[in-house]
């Protein structure tokens, strides 16, 4: 028979082992799964004796005690599914209606009990010695203040560049871009179909001043989120109009970090508090489902860079000699990066070892407990300080380490970032301190958010399986890949994997112009390898856009990149704003007659070269990249190839 008290709570009421650790950590997680629905009371508490004489004082050490409103009580692993079952009912009835489970369930709660020491020592082991469930108040608030921190770098960094390489006389020009989309909307028969494939603010206006309005919002919407100011719309627009950047602005706008930087911002609207300010004092609870979403990314970024190194069968990666080459054949490095291509080549070999360690391995801590996720963090947070100090990779990297934020909680923060929370729904022991039910207007935008987000994640969840099966080249269900062909054109759910075949050698375009033909002189770019002399600079979290497609056009043809011709045709007229690209111009006076392109095989020096010489690098030349050109074709020079 069941026990009965005869002065039943208010609220169902769990009574458990205060002096217990281990039941002190699992009535912490049961009270944030029930919210307000239980009450939760140790029963060292005084008043317990007094207010239920009819449970035997050996019961409480035995196991917990669940009093319900009718005054039934109810004891261990029962107590625990019926506790639960208040807020989700199946929880109840799948206690009460599967015997097997019931019975099964008893048998492991009564070992458990017994094992409560081992299992707490675990227990701490695992968690840490802390038994209130880890919050992320201030962990979410710093991760928007970053956030907004590398959309301003990426704004300005792109505003500085945006009108000499997409401007209306810029390399690749945004309204030629749109017109050829026209043009082929108008051929295929696309009336509404253009605007979801090529999703961009630019439909409206493709002008250089529309240009400079975007980036100029788009910064000012960064300081807003910075600063707290209407977070969650900023994050959208911010959104949208990187978007919008990033579909027409190429190839300047191509490269993983943007859509990394996508994929984040798109995540981050649903973890934003929609409210005017976001003080870090009044910092709303942040919903765990985009927490989750933004380890899910973390892990898809991290294990994916590993994977696709080692399922592309290049060698360098297999025999582990890739760092070999890494450091001098990077599209930007920097000074760093020299002195490390210079250790030998056990060391290379190691730290490739490594790298595959942290890449294969590592991620899945982000899904073990707190301790191992928290080890998770120091290791891949390390990892990427190692690459930002050995080459420019301008935001990549800092957007990474982002992510690793969210691995940790609130009391893994400095004291001075960890003040005391605000008072929430409960206080300590359980009690409520405040009206259980939040207004109706509440509860209604509320579950509206919720279920919004959910079905995002279930998105996520659906396209981002089906690139996982990609990469290992499984052919995915339906049911994956039709989200994933309807998303594409957002960008913002991405696979990811840098450097999946190692570059061996590093081909340089060197642009020069002449007046005669005969006596040429080389135009010097801001950061890409050029002069010998010049050490490799530190310019990340910028990206010199520009300078970034010199190095992938170097190892393809001219014929491949039809923006380097309008390039040229740019530097013979002079163009000032693509001028202000480069280090040097070596017309001041008035643009060349002809335009070549020269190809060059760089090298690090070795400590002996450069300290006979000074030079960082070596070169020697390879071929012609483009012959000479001119503006008219009767210009070129006789015996030059045209």
């Amino acid at each position: 028979m069941l026990l009965k008290v005869s002065n039943p709570p208010v609220k169902p009421l769990l009574i458990y082992d205060g002096d217990c650790h281990f039941c002190r950590a699992w009535i912490a997680r049961w009270q944030w799964f029930t919210g307000g629905r239980v009450d939760y009371q140790p029963s060292q508490d005084e008043d317990i004796a007094r207010r239920f004489p009819e449970i035997p004082r050996e019961s409480f050490d035995e196991s917990v005690q669940l009093i319900l409103l009718d005054g039934t009580v109810l004891s261990g692993a029962k107590a625990v599914f019926h506790a639960l079952g208040i807020r989700w009912e199946f929880f109840g009835r799948l206690y009460d209606r599967n015997l097997g489970l019931g019975r099964a369930s008893e048998w492991l709660y009564r070992k458990v009990a017994a094992n409560r020491q081992l299992l707490s020592k675990v227990n701490r082991w695992f968690f840490g010695p802390h038994t209130e469930l880890p919050r992320y108040d201030r962990v979410s608030w710093l991760f928007l203040k970053g956030l907004g921190m590398i959309y301003l770098i990426a704004f300005v960094s792109l505003w500085t560049q945006i009108i000499p390489l997409s401007g209306e006389n810029g390399i690749a020009p945004v309204q030629h871009f749109m017109g050829s989309i026209e043009s082929h909307a108008e051929q295929a028969g696309m009336k509404w179909g253009k605007y979801w494939q090529y999703p961009t603010i630019c439909w409206f206006d493709t002008s250089d001043i529309f240009l400079h309005w975007l980036c100029g919002a788009g910064t000012l919407l960064a300081v807003f989120v910075m600063v707290g100011f209407l977070p969650a719309p900023s994050l959208c627009l911010l959104w949208m109009i990187y978007l919008s950047l990033c579909t027409v602005c190429r190839p300047w706008l191509n490269f993983q970090w943007d859509t990394l930087l996508l994929e984040i911002g798109l995540i981050a609207v649903f973890l934003a508090p929609w409210k005017w300010l976001n003080p870090m004092s009044n910092f709303a609870k942040p919903p765990r489902i985009p927490i989750l979403l933004l380890r899910w990314l973390l892990f898809r970024l991290m294990f994916a860079s590993g994977a696709v190194k080692l399922l592309s069968g290049d060698e360098v990666w297999w025999n582990l000699t890739a760092l070999h080459y890494h450091y001098e054949t990077q599209p930007i490095p920097n000074t760093v990066a020299w002195f490390f291509h210079q250790f030998p080549g056990i060391f290379h070999k190691a730290s490739v070892g490594v790298m595959f360690a942290v890449e294969l391995l590592v991620p899945f801590l982000i899904f073990f407990p707190r301790r191992l996720r928290i080890l998770g963090f120091w290791i891949i947070t390390g990892f990427m300080f190692l690459i930002i100090l050995t080459g420019n990779y301008t935001f990549f990297n800092w957007l990474t380490l982002l992510l690793c934020l969210l691995l940790l909680d609130d009391q893994c923060l400095p004291w001075w970032l960890r003040w005391k929370h605000r008072k929430t729904a409960s206080d300590n022991t359980g009690h409520r301190t405040v009206n259980d039910s939040p207004p109706r207007k509440v509860r209604f935008w509320g579950g509206l958010r919720t279920v919004v987000t959910a079905a995002f994640a279930l998105c996520v969840a659906a396209v981002s399986i089906d690139q996982t099966l990609g990469m290992f080249r499984w052919n995915s269900p339906g049911i994956f890949s039709i989200p994933s062909q309807w998303m594409a054109s957002l960008r913002s759910i991405n696979d990811y994997g840098l450097f999946r075949v190692m570059t061996r050698s590093r081909p340089e375009i060197i642009i020069e112009g002449s007046y005669d033909g005969e006596n040429w002189l080389a135009y010097d770019f801001k950061y890409k390898p050029g002069d010998v002399e010049r050490p490799p600079p530190f310019v990340a979290p910028h990206q010199p856009r520009l300078d970034w497609q010199m190095w992938f056009a170097a190892l393809g043809a001219v014929q491949q990149n039809p923006w380097f011709v309008n390039l040229s045709v740019r530097l013979l007229e002079g163009d000032p704003g693509v001028l202000g690209l480069l280090e040097s111009n070596p017309f001041p006076n008035r643009p060349p007659k002809w335009i070549r392109a020269s190809l060059f095989d760089y090298h690090f020096t070795t400590p002996a070269q450069r300290g006979k010489t000074g030079d960082w690098w070596t070169r020697k030349y390879l071929r012609l990249y483009m012959p000479p050109v001119a503006l008219r074709r009767n210009d070129i020079p006789d015996g030059q190839p045209k």
